[in-house]
């Protein structure tokens, strides 16, 4: 049973963590995209959202923090330690008055305002789910194959089962079943309650996170209620310079379109 009691008014806030020493693309926080830092067009489009009564840039180092409020925009400083996004996201939302955490990737410029408020709204109409999280249908072979598309399923309320670098599900027979339609690419963008939130990060790595390197899978571990919204947004991330090229030439091409 859904359960809406006390949701209509429920309160959000939104995160963006972003680290200065990106491994792939470092300082790629204040990397130029069409002349605006990469992490000031997160926050621009997350602020779209009108779900999130907040929206905060989580950050270990003082040159985002100026970048971030010199754009008008919220920043704080986290400690430089975090081993992961969600434990700077709970540091940065420690003493804030939100039911709802939402992990906005610090790196995908073209964030969908209307798939956070999706996750959002999935969480305040329905107080039996812990987070909600996304993912996009994957078309191509080789996308399905690669170790770094994360590929998730779900069952047919949408609650996560499992998520994976291998492939899943699994085609015994080829041949046999229509693979049209059958994987999906799991986007890194959370909505946590904020208790389970704070249970996760409180937690110690498990056996499965260790193995396939993904956090998620501790949330699973613990027993989350976490479920899939599905999205034709392509979670577009910035990692290496050909990415910046890329992004940019959808940005321009937006706005000679005219869209958002």
């Amino acid at each position: 049973m859904t359960n809406t009691a006390g949701k209509k008014n429920i309160r959000a806030v939104g995160v963006i963590p972003a680290r200065y020493g990106s491994t792939r693309l470092p300082g790629k926080s204040l990397i130029s995209i069409c002349g605006t830092p990469l992490v000031v067009r997160v926050v621009e489009r997350a602020r779209l959202c009108k779900a999130l009564e907040r929206v905060i840039v989580a950050t270990d180092d003082a040159r985002i923090v100026e970048v971030v409020r010199a754009a008008g925009a919220e920043a704080v400083m986290t400690r430089a330690d975090h081993p992961s996004g969600t434990d700077r996201v709970a540091e940065a939302v420690a003493g804030i008055d939100a039911e709802i955490v939402v992990n906005v990737q610090g790196d995908e410029p073209l964030i969908d305002p209307d798939l956070i408020g999706k996750l959002v709204a999935a969480l305040a109409r329905d107080a039996s789910w812990d987070m909600a999280t996304a993912a996009t249908p994957i078309h191509d072979a080789a996308m399905v194959a690669a170790p770094a598309v994360v590929k998730v399923v779900w069952d047919q309320r949408g609650r996560a089962l499992y998520f994976s670098r291998s492939v899943i599900p699994c085609i015994r027979d080829a041949g046999k079943v229509d693979p049209a339609g059958l994987y999906w690419r799991h986007l890194g963008i959370y909505a946590y309650r904020r208790a389970f939130l704070q249970k996760l990060v409180a937690a110690p790595v498990c056996a499965t996170e260790r193995a396939e390197s993904l956090e998620q899978l501790r949330a699973l571990h613990l027993g989350a209620r976490m479920l899939v919204v599905q999205t034709q947004d392509r979670g577009i991330g910035v990692d290496t310079p050909e990415d910046v090229t890329y992004v940019e030439g959808l940005i321009r091409e937006q706005e000679r379109s005219g869209k958002r």
